[in-house]
């Protein structure tokens, strides 16, 4: 029997007015972003919808912008009566995909979000960090380079696996940019610098995933009502406390994007719905599998053309 994904964008998929039509069209999407104002104590949802854009880029916000994002388009999905047999997020949206699974209450994801966001923004003074896309390079041969570069004292590694032919890395500045100066090396085609805040998913992360874990030890986490496939390890768990220690280890490890998708493939999911803002998702997964069915419900209009067509 074929089956259901519901996945979750993270960082990077944020854009000024995200989330507006649902905002305007639907109660149920409105009071998402109510109780996101009220669990931060400021006013979240004129900075998604007015920006401006500088300081909804800005990790403490962003993070929980995406989340609430997110949540409020996953409350029409429900409505609609779509459902899942897994759930995973890329990052940050692994956050959004335990509120779909009903491990995690809303109010709780919003304020940890901002928290982590916080965490990781100041774990790294500005500028001694940076991650960079790599296009065109095997995986095995981009981890040798970075081994190698931070042999010589610049630490880089590998942070986002995310379809075939595209890897992001992460480290200190110096690291990243002997990546970029020698990227060719592993066979890439090409490296292109992120607009980054911090040096994320990676080691140098650890003293914020130290700050997180203290947060999250005192979180109510549920075991989610279907299973969560996890960044870190590619693999479904509906452990509340490993969910826990995840999380954690998330913060400093690569995110598996490429092995998840080819996990959810294996367990037999043929479609998958991308609930949330933009459609990088989807470009990712259709990388990954080009017959896989991809549906990115990024707005309220994505939803009805979605239930006209079906109807």
């Amino acid at each position: 029997m074929s089956k259901t994904a519901f996945v979750f964008p993270g960082q990077g998929a944020q854009t000024v007015g995200m989330g507006k039509d649902a905002y305007d069209s639907r109660e149920s999407a409105r009071r998402i972003f109510e109780q996101a104002n009220e669990a931060l104590g400021f006013d979240l949802a004129a900075m998604i919808f007015e920006g401006p854009d500088s300081e909804l880029k800005q990790t403490a916000n962003t993070q929980p912008a995406l989340l609430t994002v997110s949540t409020a388009l996953l409350h029409l999905a429900k409505e609609a009566g779509l459902k899942a047999d897994y759930v995973a997020g890329h990052s940050l949206g692994e956050y959004s995909a335990l509120v779909a699974a009903d491990a995690l209450s809303f109010e709780d994801a919003v304020r940890t979000v901002r928290a982590r966001g916080q965490y990781m923004e100041q774990a790294v003074p500005s500028g001694q960090g940076a991650m960079a896309a790599v296009l065109g390079a095997e995986r095995d041969e981009l981890a040798k380079l970075c081994a190698a570069i931070t042999g010589e004292g610049a630490d880089v590694e590998l942070a986002n696996i995310n379809c075939p032919g595209q890897i992001v890395v992460s480290g200190s500045a110096a690291g990243v940019q002997e990546v970029v100066n020698r990227g060719k090396e592993a066979g890439a085609k090409r490296v292109i610098p992120l607009e980054v805040s911090g040096p994320f998913h990676s080691s140098l992360m650890k003293p914020a995933a130290a700050r997180l874990g203290d947060t999250l030890a005192s979180l109510a986490i549920t075991a989610p009502s279907v299973p969560l496939v996890a960044n870190v390890t590619a693999c479904a768990t509906t452990d509340a406390e490993e969910i826990r220690s995840l999380l954690v280890e998330q913060v400093y490890s690569p995110v598996l994007w490429e092995d998840s998708v080819r996990y959810l493939l294996e367990q037999g999911v043929t479609t998958f719905v991308e609930i949330g803002s933009g459609t990088v998702l989807a470009g990712l997964i259709k990388k990954i599998d080009r017959t896989a069915k991809v549906i990115s419900l990024n707005s309220a209009a994505a939803l009805e053309a979605l239930q006209t067509s079906e109807d």
